[in-house]
């Protein structure tokens, strides 16, 4: 029986990934940073932990905790929409800070217990924001395309350990908190000359086919099970469509 570590678990992709690989019979550490074991159905294969991924000792107590693991799921992540001229650097380093930062240094974290087992899965989630470019959020995609590129070159790097690397690229999915989630941080971040570009956006995502939490919980089981050497999973209509097109 395998044993996924899945972060950002509280809503959106995490839990629907943690719900998802338990009714598949694995155990499940679903990680957030405030617990709450009521989101997920009770099971003898589940625990809840404690972690924020920009928190070392965070990671560090949720490590000694979870025991050995077979496959990392990298899901934490914060948003952000508005134009980069408004955006403050302190929230160019929050969005660095999670969605970069905090998967390199849970992935260094968890790497040497899969070095030693000579084997293990790397699942990073980013966007199809990095499948092709898309204004007013150029802070967000910078953050998600460090995470590409750091796992194109990870999976060569850690190949002859048998350790893999997968990319999983969600579509837009109007069904999650991810506007709910920033809209603290994203307020004043839509300058009136910016106002026809961001209106614009919003019609067009309103046309467009969308993500499920689902088609995200699915193309990381498949990363996980996967043995083609496969490196990136879209997830979702628009993102299938979007890497087509790449």
């Amino acid at each position: 029986m395998k044993t996924v570590l899945i972060t950002g678990c509280s809503s959106g992709y995490g839990l629907e990934t943690a719900r998802h690989f338990l009714a598949q019979g694995w155990n499940v550490i679903a990680t957030m940073r405030a617990p709450r074991e009521d989101l997920l159905p009770r099971s003898d294969r589940l625990r809840v932990l404690a972690l924020d991924v920009t928190e070392p000792e965070s990671i560090r107590a949720a490590l000694e905790t979870s025991g050995p693991l077979d496959v990392l799921v990298n899901n934490a992540g914060i948003g952000l929409f508005g134009a980069f001229e408004a955006t403050p650097m302190t929230t160019t380093r929050e969005l660095f800070e999670t969605n970069t930062f905090g998967v390199m240094a849970l992935t260094q974290a968890v790497l040497p217990q899969f070095r030693a087992r000579r084997g293990g899965v790397v699942i990073n989630v980013t966007s199809s924001a990095t499948l092709a470019p898309m204004p007013m959020v150029a802070t967000y995609t910078a953050s998600k395309q460090a995470i590409e590129g750091f796992s194109g070159s990870l999976a060569l790097e850690l190949a002859p350990f048998n350790i893999q690397v997968k990319l999983v690229e969600p579509g837009y999915a109007p069904t999650t908190r991810f506007t709910a989630n920033g809209e603290v941080r994203m307020a004043g971040l839509i300058p009136e000359a910016y106002v026809p570009i961001a209106q614009q956006i919003f019609n067009s995502l309103g046309t467009s086919p969308v993500t499920t939490e689902s088609d995200v919980a699915e193309a990381v089981w498949r990363a996980a099970n996967d043995v083609s050497g496969q490196l990136r999973f879209p997830a979702g209509a628009d993102a299938i469509a979007l890497s087509g097109l790449r």
